[in-house]
């Protein structure tokens, strides 16, 4: 991967926390424009001026900006080569949605006090530039479990192979070096109709065990794939691309409401595209992702996480 030593980069790779805020805003108008430029350049002073209160609990947050408002909230700096508005994607019986979305602060930290401060820190300074499109306030359940019952972000690559797969390299795309391309998908369980399926049937949709997280085998060609075969992308050279999904569980049982807030950093767009694609129509096509029949999209929207030189400078 290209050198960074030139650029600091934003912190996409931070490890999973017990609790985060996803936000997704829209700007209000033209004339707001210069309010939140000065805000995002100053998130990293913020999160450093409440990260403070207790360094332990690993607060950061992690800024992305929509293909719609690229040019005018960078003051036309070069657009990253693959950014543009969530693709719809839409199955024969399923379908990924577009939703807007202008601004993601997506907020992690160990403690939910740290992520509300903040967060209402932040609000105060955009205060009327921006309208809310949608709060999730996630949680790490047991395990790192999905509200499923399953371990997520198993696939997630580790160590050294983590920037290679998140961060924009220079020989990609030298204007975007250091960036990283975020989709967000949030996702509502049907749990009564999940819970009814016997454990073997839950443990084939999802590809794996579900006390112990083992890897099952993959179907035959021409058979009905697994969520995690669908979701593991290969190239015409047969190298797997692997993204970071960073995902929470959220809900309400007195409302009925549990789900998935995905979340999902890349180094290369079209890998998450790929990804969705087969899900969503199939692989081979028809034979969609089974977890599609207990889990339904609310939002898809697509952001590029500049590198932490070019937000801190964007009130030059």
């Amino acid at each position: 991967m290209g050198s960074l030593t030139t650029t600091s980069i934003q912190p996409v790779t931070a490890a999973l926390t017990r609790s985060a805020t996803f936000l997704v805003l829209s700007v209000t108008a033209p004339s707001a424009i210069p309010a939140i430029r000065s805000t995002l350049a100053s998130v990293s002073s913020l999160a450093r001026n409440v990260a403070f209160r207790d360094s332990d609990a690993n607060l950061t947050c992690t800024v992305g900006i929509g293909s719609s408002m690229w040019d005018e909230l960078t003051n036309n700096l070069p657009r990253p080569k693959e950014l543009h508005p969530f693709r719809e994607v839409k199955g024969a019986k399923h379908t990924a949605i577009s939703t807007p979305g202008d601004l993601l602060f997506h907020i992690r930290s160990e403690r939910r006090d740290l992520c509300f401060e903040f967060e209402r820190q932040l609000m105060d300074r955009l205060g009327d530039s921006v309208q809310l499109v949608d709060e999730t306030v996630g949680f790490r359940y047991f395990d790192a479990r999905d509200l499923l019952g399953f371990v997520d972000g198993t696939a997630n690559p580790v160590g050294p192979d983590l920037p290679p797969s998140v961060l924009v390299a220079s020989e990609d795309d030298p204007n975007a070096q250091g960036g990283s391309y975020v989709v967000v998908q949030k996702y509502l369980h049907n749990l009564a109709g999940w819970k009814s399926l016997p454990a073997e049937k839950q443990e084939q949709i999802i590809g794996r065990t579900k006390p112990d997280n083992i890897e099952l085998d993959d179907a035959e060609d021409g058979k009905q794939a697994s969520h995690k075969t669908l979701s593991t992308i290969e190239d015409e050279n047969g190298d797997e691309h692997g993204i970071l999904r960073d995902n929470m569980p959220f809900g309400s049982p007195a409302s009925g409401k549990f789900g998935t807030y995905f979340i999902g950093y890349t180094r290369r767009l079209w890998v998450i595209e790929k990804m969705l694609e087969r899900m969503f129509r199939g692989h081979p096509p028809g034979l969609h992702d089974e977890l599609l029949d207990f889990s339904r999209p609310l939002t898809g929207t697509v952001f590029f996480a500049p590198s932490a030189t070019v937000l801190d400078g964007l009130d030059g």
